[in-house]
C-alpha cells in the first residue's frame, strides 16, 4: 500500500489568492484565486486571467429578470382573475346521473308460471302479456262463483213473487175477516130470535098442553061416567100428547137456538181473529220486502264475487301497463311466484331526467327554472341544455337506509349534498339510459 508523505504535491495546501479586477465605470475588486504552494507557509498573490466575457454582459442579467418576473406576475394575476370572472353566475357538479321511471312487474296473485312472453331488453307496451301462470284452480273458482250467483238470482225471485202474493193476499184476508165478522154477527142475531121464538113456542106448547091435560083428565071422568064415548076420548088424550109433543119440540128448539148462538159466538172470535191477522198485512208486507232486500244483497255479494274471481282469472297474465324496454328479467318456466316478488322491470325510456347532486353550500343561488347546461359522458362533448324543475326535500343521506344520527357517538361535520331534478329540452334524437353519469352546470345569474 503507498504511503503519502508532506512533499507529495497532494498534500500541499490550497491557499486562496486576491487578484484586482477593473469595474465598469472605475474602481476595482480583489478576487480570490486559488493556487498549490510548495511551502504551506507561502501565500502568493498573482495576476488572473482576464475574464472572458465582458462586463456589460454580467450586468444585463438582473436587469433582464426584472423585466420579465413583473409580466409572468401580470400574467398569473390575469389567469386567475379571469376564472374567477368565468366561475361565477355558475354552480357545476359531476355526481350526477340519468335517472328514468323503472317499474318493477310482480304477479297479482300467487301460482306457477306457465308460459315466459318476453326477453331481456325487449319492448314492450301497455296491455303487452309478459307472463301467463297457470290459471286451472282459477277457473274452477270462477265456475263455482257463478253457480253462486244463479243461486242468488232465483232466491231473489223466488223472495219477489212472494212479495207479490203477500201484497195481494194481505187486502183478500181483510176483507173476509170482515165479512166473516159480519156474517157471525148475522148467525149471533139469528141465533138470539131463534131462541126467543123457541121460548114463546114453548110458551105457547104449555099453554096448550095444560089445556089438553085438563080437556082429558074430564073426559076420563065422564068416560068413566059413561057420559062420553071411547073414541072422544081418545081425541082428548090425542090433544095431550100433541100438546105435550109440541112442548117438547119447543124446548129442543130453545137447546138448538142456545147452541147456535154458542156457535155464533165462536164464529165472530175466529172472525175477530182474522181481523187482527189481516190487519197486520202491512207488517207481512214489509217482511217480504225486507226477504227481497236480502236476497238482493246476497245477489250483489255473488256478483262482486264473480268480479274478483273473473278478476283472479285475469291476473293470471302479467300485462305491462308502460311503455318501455324489459330489464332485471329473473322469472324461469316452472318458477313458483308470488306478489311481493318482482318478477322483471319495465324501464321507460322516453321520460328521463337528470339528477345532480349539488352540496349543501352551492344551492344559496339556485332556483327552479334556472338554465342548465349539461353534457352526458356516453356523448362526448355534447352540451345539451334544461332547466332546474325541482328540489330534494333532504338530503341524499337522509333517505338513506340508514340515516345519520348525530345524536349519538362522535360527531364529524360533511358537507350533505342534496338532489336536484334537472329536466332536458331538446335531447328527443337521443337515448338517454339511467344511471348515465353526467356533468351539470347551473347558470345562477
Amino acid at each position: 500500500m503507498a504511503t503519502l508523505t508532506a512533499s507529495d504535491p497532494l498534500l500541499e495546501p490550497i491557499v486562496p489568492t486576491q487578484q484586482r479586477e477593473a469595474r465598469p465605470g472605475g474602481g476595482s475588486k480583489e478576487r480570490t484565486t486559488e493556487r498549490r504552494l510548495d511551502n504551506p507557509k507561502e501565500t502568493a498573490t498573482e495576476p488572473e486571467a482576464p475574464a472572458t466575457e465582458p462586463a456589460e454582459a454580467s450586468a444585463s442579467k438582473p436587469s433582464r429578470a426584472k423585466k420579465v418576473l413583473p409580466v409572468l406576475a401580470l400574467l398569473s394575476a390575469a389567469v386567475v382573475g379571469g376564472l374567477m370572472i368565468a366561475g361565477q353566475g355558475k354552480e357545476s357538479t359531476d355526481d350526477a346521473q340519468v335517472e328514468a321511471h323503472v317499474a318493477n312487474v310482480a304477479a297479482r296473485v300467487p301460482g306457477q308460471v306457465k308460459e315466459v312472453l318476453v326477453k331481456d331488453n325487449q319492448v314492450v307496451k301497455p296491455g303487452d302479456v309478459l307472463v301467463r301462470l297457470d290459471d286451472r284452480d282459477a277457473l274452477a273458482k270462477l265456475a263455482a262463483v257463478r253457480a253462486d250467483v244463479a243461486a242468488a238470482e232465483a232466491s231473489l225471485q223466488a223472495a219477489v213473487t212472494q212479495l207479490a202474493l203477500t201484497e195481494k193476499s194481505v187486502d183478500g184476508n181483510l176483507a173476509m175477516a170482515r165479512g166473516g165478522l159480519v156474517q157471525a154477527g148475522a148467525a149471533i142475531g139469528s141465533s138470539r130470535a131463534q131462541i126467543d121464538q123457541a121460548k114463546a113456542d114453548g110458551v105457547a106448547a104449555d099453554s096448550r098442553l095444560g089445556l089438553a091435560r085438563a080437556e082429558l083428565e074430564r073426559s076420563q071422568k065422564l068416560l068413566s061416567d059413561g057420559a062420553v064415548s071411547k073414541a072422544e076420548f081418545d081425541v082428548r088424550k090425542s090433544r095431550f100428547d100433541e100438546a105435550e109433543a109440541q112442548v117438547s119440540l119447543a124446548k129442543a128448539r130453545i137447546v138448538s137456538a142456545e147452541a147456535n148462538l154458542a156457535n155464533g159466538t165462536g164464529t165472530a172470535e175466529s172472525a175477530r181473529g182474522r181481523m187482527i191477522s189481516a190487519k197486520s198485512g202491512p207488517e207481512q208486507v214489509a217482511a217480504a220486502q225486507a226477504q227481497v232486500a236480502l236476497a238482493k244483497a246476497r245477489v250483489d255479494q255473488a256478483k262482486a264475487a264473480l268480479e274478483q274471481a273473473e278478476l283472479a282469472k285475469s291476473y293470471t297474465e302479467v300485462r305491462s301497463t308502460v311503455s318501455g324496454t324489459v330489464a332485471r328479467r329473473t322469472v324461469e318456466v316452472g318458477q313458483l311466484v308470488s306478489p311481493e316478488r318482482p318478477l322483471l322491470a319495465v324501464v321507460d325510456l322516453d321520460d328521463t331526467w337528470i339528477v345532480a347532486n349539488f352540496k349543501e353550500d352551492q344551492l344559496k343561488h339556485m332556483s327552479v327554472g334556472q338554465p342548465v347546461t349539461i353534457k352526458i359522458d356516453t356523448f362526448g362533448s355534447r352540451t345539451f341544455s334544461g332547466k332546474v324543475d325541482s328540489f330534494s326535500p333532504g338530503t341524499g343521506s337522509r333517505f338513506s337506509l340508514l340515516p345519520p344520527d348525530n345524536a349519538s357517538g362522535n360527531f364529524t361535520k360533511v358537507v350533505q349534498r342534496v338532489p336536484v331534478l334537472v329536466r332536458l329540452e331538446g335531447a328527443k334524437d337521443v337515448v338517454l339510459r339511467p344511471g348515465m353519469s353526467a356533468d351539470v352546470v347551473v347558470l345562477t345569474k
